[in-house]
């Protein structure tokens, strides 16, 4: 009894740790010459350091995220403030502040005029509640007002974040689900978490780990090219990689957690999300003085989250394609444009420029709009021993690690429903 898991991000991990727990025998297939994908890190040279490939921020309330780093024995990894509270700094008027978040289910921050938005009253949170409702389709901007202080200080920060894309244009359905998963768990469900050491020691490596010593077989450099389908019994029958083909039993299935440009390739007439949206992160060697509020939101500026670690800043820029002037940039004017909006932020010399290193990701998610959150399929397929996971799979979520790694659950829990691994 065997699934064979193509791909080896957040995704192909969660599949393959949720089946080894039910007693599947697991191998574990990557193309690249690392696991994690777009989630994961590595040493660079030019900082000496270790890097993320990107800021990822997860809340207190992604169940299924905690529920993995749990399994995988790494929940230590992930830390971040006692309070649910956020940082937010508006760089243009030099005003700080912070949201914070009551603890329960009834949101009586927003009636502390030193725990809400400065510059807004209760009413102006009423704008919410048609969010709510909002229906499939249609953007954030024809379901709801998108001005005001509350959007441009709270709500556009944080749904940029989540959603990679101008808020404006995304799925009103998307920002819908995150916003009642938060208000039905309570505030404290808001509260940030943070790999402490890194993305690959929270969510990679403890997996890998837990994978190799229950006996999962475990091959990087490993593409897949083709696979071979029996549409007459409804099975894929045979895997061709780079190193020959692998013919699939009656009892074996496959889990394909892979991008979505390469699973479009892959199985035939699949629907895929077409438009992709990209992320800059640069990375900074400075220590951050201490008591440096992270992860802090920045208003105004370039660089629109900033997180810091032992030895680092780190800046992101969200949805960086649709900033054509980014890309007349070189690396060194980005870093020195990022650089300004850190110094202000994190109160430190604007000059000498510190060593930096930027990290581009062309595809860091697909495009949280109505258009493209229409093509997104399902997990299961019309293959009764194939399934899709990843984060451009139908999960409900934007592209993050909650979504991820739901759609390694899914895709693995559908193939035991079937019984054929009990």
């Amino acid at each position: 009894m065997r699934v064979h898991v193509i791909g080896a991000g957040l995704a192909g991990l969660a599949a393959a740790i949720r089946l080894q727990q039910h007693g599947v025998q697991v191998a574990l297939h990557e193309a690249a010459s690392q696991a994690g994908g777009r989630c994961r890190s590595y040493y660079d040279r030019t900082l000496a350091l270790t890097l993320d490939s990107g800021n990822h921020l997860v809340l207190a309330g992604h169940e299924a995220t905690l529920d993995y780093v749990r399994t995988i024995g790494a929940a230590g990894e992930l830390a971040g403030p006692d309070e649910p509270a956020f940082a937010f700094m508006d760089l243009a008027a030099r005003l700080r502040w912070s949201v914070r978040f009551s603890r329960s289910r009834v949101p009586f921050w927003i009636g502390d005029a030193h725990a809400r938005v400065p510059g807004t009253k209760v009413s102006d949170y009423l704008a919410l509640l048609p969010l709510l409702f909002a229906k499939p389709g249609r953007t954030m901007a024809q379901t709801m007002r998108c001005d005001g202080p509350l959007w441009d200080r709270l709500l556009h920060p944080l749904f940029l974040a989540a959603l990679n894309v101008e808020p404006r244009e995304a799925s009103a359905e998307l920002a819908a689900t995150l916003l009642r998963e938060v208000l039905s768990a309570g505030g404290d469900a808001f509260r940030p978490l943070m790999a402490r050491n890194g993305l690959s020691s929270a969510f990679v490596d403890p997996a890998l780990r837990m994978l190799q010593h229950g006996g999962a077989a475990i091959r990087l450099d490993a593409p897949l090219k083709e696979i071979a389908y029996d549409d007459a019994a409804s099975r894929v029958v045979a895997l061709d990689f780079e190193s020959g083909s692998v013919p699939l039993g009656e009892d074996e299935a496959v889990v394909l957690a892979v991008p979505a440009p390469a699973a479009a390739a892959l199985v035939p007439a699949l629907q895929t999300p077409q438009r992709h949206t990209a992320a800059v992160t640069v990375h900074f060697a400075v220590e951050p003085p201490p008591g440096m509020a992270t992860p802090m939101a920045l208003v105004n500026g370039t660089a629109e989250w900033l997180f810091a670690g032992a030895g680092r800043i780190s800046a992101t820029i969200h949805d960086a394609a649709a900033f054509d002037t980014l890309d007349a940039l070189s690396p060194e004017d980005l870093a020195r444009r990022v650089w300004t909006d850190v110094a202000q932020a994190a109160s430190l010399p604007a000059q000498p420029l510190p060593a930096w290193q930027v990290a581009r990701e062309a595809r860091a998610g697909f495009a949280a709009v109505p258009q493209e959150e229409l093509r997104r399929p399902a997990a299961r397929t019309r293959w009764t021993n194939l399934t899709l996971a990843g984060d451009w799979t139908a999960t409900g979520l934007p592209a993050t690690i909650e979504g991820a790694i739901r759609s390694g659950h899914k895709a693995a829990d559908l193939l035991l429903e079937t019984r054929m691994y009990r």
